[in-house]
C-alpha cells in the first residue's frame, strides 16, 4: 500500500486567520496519526502565513511517524531545520505572494545552491527530499546531488484531473504517463520516490497505483474534507483509496 503524509498546514491557516489559538495544528497531527496516516508534513513559509516555529517544534516533540518539513533552501530554513532535525527535510521552490508552491525545484539551473543545501542538511542527521517536476533532467540532477528521495510534483495531472470529462481525458492520461516515466526513472537511479500536490480523492487512485511511489504529501483536500466529516474519518477514507487495487 502506498503510504500517506498528511499536509497540516491549513489547519494552521484557519488559525492565522483570526490570529488565534485553534485549531492547533499539532491536535491534527495527532489525530491524522491516530487515524493510521504514516507522516506528517508542514511547509514553514519565510512570510509565516500558516505554520508557526513553534508548531514545527511542538511537532518534533509529539510525531510518531515521520515529521516531513517542506522549506526553502535559505540559510534561515537551513539553520532552523538542522536545530529542530524533522525525518525529513523536503526543499521546494518558494515565491513571494504565491498561493500555492508554483512548480518544482529547478535543479539544473540552481545545480549548486541545493547541493550545498542538501549537503548541509544531511550533515545534521536530516534526510533531504527534492520537490521536482517530472521531468528527466530534474531525476538527473537529483541523482547528482546525491539525495535519497525525490518528491514528484503531480499538479499538472491534479490540474488535469480536477474536472475529468472527455475533453481532459487526453491531457490527464498525457500528465500521468509522465509521472509514471519520472517515478521509474528515479527507481533505476536508485532514488525513493514520493509524490504530491494537488491530489483529491477523486484521481489520487491512478497515482498510488504506480509501483515506484512509495508516499503521497496531500493535504489540502484532506483537510477541505474534514471541514465536513471530520479530520479522523478524512484520514480514513483517502487511506481506503490507497489501499484498493
Amino acid at each position: 500500500m502506498t503510504k500517506l503524509g498528511v499536509n497540516i498546514d491549513h489547519v494552521a491557516t484557519l488559525r492565522e486567520a483570526r490570529k488565534t489559538n485553534e485549531p492547533d495544528p499539532v491536535a491534527a497531527a495527532v489525530i491524522a496519526e491516530l487515524a493510521g496516516c504514516q507522516g506528517i508534513t508542514v511547509h514553514l513559509r519565510s512570510d509565516r502565513r500558516h505554520i508557526q516555529d513553534r508548531d514545527v517544534e511542538l511537532l518534533r516533540e509529539t510525531v510518531k511517524t515521520r515529521l516531513n518539513l517542506e522549506m526553502a533552501a535559505t540559510e534561515e530554513m537551513i539553520r532552523f531545520a538542522r536545530e529542530v532535525k524533522p525525518d525529513t527535510a523536503t526543499l521546494v521552490p518558494e515565491l513571494p505572494g504565491e498561493i500555492t508552491t508554483q512548480g518544482g525545484l529547478d535543479c539544473v539551473r540552481n545545480f549548486d545552491a541545493i547541493c550545498a543545501a542538501a549537503q548541509e542538511l544531511e550533515a545534521a542527521g536530516v534526510a533531504v527530499s527534492l520537490f521536482v517536476d517530472p521531468e528527466r533532467s530534474q531525476i538527473e540532477a537529483a541523482q547528482r546531488i546525491g539525495v535519497s528521495i525525490v518528491e514528484i510534483n503531480t499538479a499538472e495531472y491534479a490540474d488535469a484531473s480536477l474536472y475529468l470529462t472527455l475533453k481532459t481525458e487526453v491531457a490527464t492520461a498525457k500528465a500521468l504517463e509522465r509521472l509514471k516515466t519520472a517515478a521509474i526513472e528515479a527507481g533505476l537511479a536508485g532514488i525513493r520516490v514520493h509524490a504530491g500536490h494537488g491530489l483529491t480523492y477523486r484521481n489520487v487512485r491512478a497515482v498510488s497505483q504506480i509501483p515506484e511511489i512509495e508516499e503521497l504529501n496531500i493535504g489540502h483536500n484532506i483537510i477541505s474534507r474534514a471541514v465536513l466529516v471530520g479530520l479522523d474519518a478524512a484520514v480514513r477514507e483517502m487511506i481506503a483509496l490507497l489501499k484498493e487495487e
